[in-house]
């Protein structure tokens, strides 16, 4: 199968974020430069048990491709079974496993960063998915331990079991999402592996960007949070230009909220309102702005409400 995934130069990916990086974020941030995206993550048991939500998360736009799916699991079983589902789904590139969501939700079950704990159990599910997989590539998200740091032995870990890359979140589970990311502890997985390793926490900006990927010396940055409200970052880091034209900013906003409407109907309204509060930090006005959507429901006039915003920014 043709592998549409080139590591001959750094790739910029799209991180997987629950309720944000939906098919309406992700089209936008493809649109403007991402060289992947990856769906929010997909319970195993949820696409098993043929759950409604579950495959309309899975829908992708088709300028999405190359395209990656991430799936959960603590089961060899379930994880084969769910992946003989996406087997049957066209325009997927590769298959995810995430073994990095610290969610205790996600860790009670088993899975997420849970299977850093148990590292054998981890390898069969990689292998059964390398093993059942019809698709390009099977990937592997990772965090650097679950309470102490035992990054290396699970990287390598992860290319025994036939990964053809990993991503690296520079944490522990015990550090969330606050504790200081180990750029250095994403360098030594780098030089213990020779599968890709994508770097992945607290990138932020072009700058960092930048960094990050000189300081671990990987083959790919991987942004999640540092988009929402900024998601032509990969326009920044495609294009080299560091600073981004308002007009573009605001092609890009109209650009996503349409694509909510689009996307989810008239609930797409509601579900905006957390990406103005964020489009619109630093902006004058933009406290008043967020009050007054709060109320809006009509798609027409909470449309030319934004429309009119970003039009005419100005910065606080």
């Amino acid at each position: 199968m043709l592998n549409k995934l080139s590591f001959d130069k750094p790739i910029y990916v799209l991180a997987p974020l629950a309720g944000f990086t939906d098919l309406p974020f992700r089209s936008v941030v493809k649109k403007f430069g991402a060289d992947l995206t990856v769906s929010e993550m997909l319970s195993s048991n949820a696409l098993v048990h043929n759950s409604t939500k579950t495959l309309h998360m899975l829908q992708k736009n088709p300028i999405e491709d190359p395209y990656s799916v991430q799936i959960s699991s603590s089961s060899v079983d379930i994880v084969k079974q769910a992946v003989e589902i996406l087997n049957s789904h066209d325009g997927i590139d590769v298959i995810d496993l995430n073994c990095g969501c610290p969610v205790p939700k996600v860790v009670g079950h088993g899975s997420g960063s849970s299977l850093l704990l148990h590292l054998p159990l981890m390898g069969s599910i990689i292998r059964a998915m390398k093993d059942t997989s019809n698709k390009s590539m099977t990937s592997v998200k990772i965090r650097l331990g679950f309470e102490e740091k035992n990054h290396v032995e699970i990287a390598k870990m992860v290319e025994g079991s036939g990964a053809d890359f990993i991503a690296v979140h520079g944490r522990t589970r015990a550090g969330k999402f606050k504790s200081e990311v180990d750029y250095d502890a994403i360098a030594e997985i780098k030089k213990a592996v020779s599968i890709p390793v994508i770097a992945n926490g607290d990138i932020d900006s072009f700058d960092k960007a930048k960094w990050v990927l000189e300081h671990t010396g990987a083959d790919g940055i991987m942004i999640g949070r540092g988009a929402v409200g900024a998601p032509w970052i990969f326009h920044q880091l495609k294009s080299g230009e560091q600073d981004i034209d308002e007009k573009l900013k605001h092609e890009i906003i109209m650009e996503h909220f349409d694509k909510m409407i689009e996307f989810y109907g008239g609930h797409g309204v509601a579900m905006f309102r957390k990406h103005t509060h964020t489009y619109t930090k630093g902006y004058k006005g933009a406290s008043k702005l967020r009050d007054e959507v709060n109320h809006i429901n009509d798609i027409a006039e909470y449309r030319a409400r934004i429309d009119d915003f970003f039009k005419n920014v100005e910065i606080a």
